[in-house]
C-alpha cells in the first residue's frame, strides 16, 4: 500500500505502476523532510533519503531547495 505522505522509501505512492515519477514538489518535501528521515534510516534500512524514482534534474532541485529552506540560516550569525 503506497503511503499518502509521499515520503521516500519501498512503499512510496511513486512506486505503482503506472504513476508519474516523483517531481519538484516531492523533492522539495523530501528536502524538508530530510532531517527526520536521516535519523529514521539509521535506524531503519529500508528508508532512504531520497526518492529512486524521479524525474531527474527538477527532482533534485526541488530536493536541495528543500534542504535550503530547512538549514539556509544555520550558519548566519547575528552582531
Amino acid at each position: 500500500m503506497a503511503n499518502a505522505l509521499a515520503v521516500a522509501g519501498p512503499n512510496s505512492r511513486f512506486q505503482g505502476k503506472g504513476v508519474k515519477p516523483a517531481g519538484f514538489w516531492a523533492g522539495l518535501w523530501h528536502g524538508i523532510i530530510s532531517p527526520v528521515t536521516f535519523i529514521v534510516s539509521l535506524f531503519n534500512p529500508k528508508v532512504r533519503l531520497d526518492e529512486v524514482k524521479n524525474n531527474g534534474k527538477w527532482y533534485d532541485f526541488g530536493f536541495i531547495l528543500g534542504v535550503i529552506i530547512i538549514f539556509g540560516e544555520s550558519g548566519s550569525r547575528v552582531n
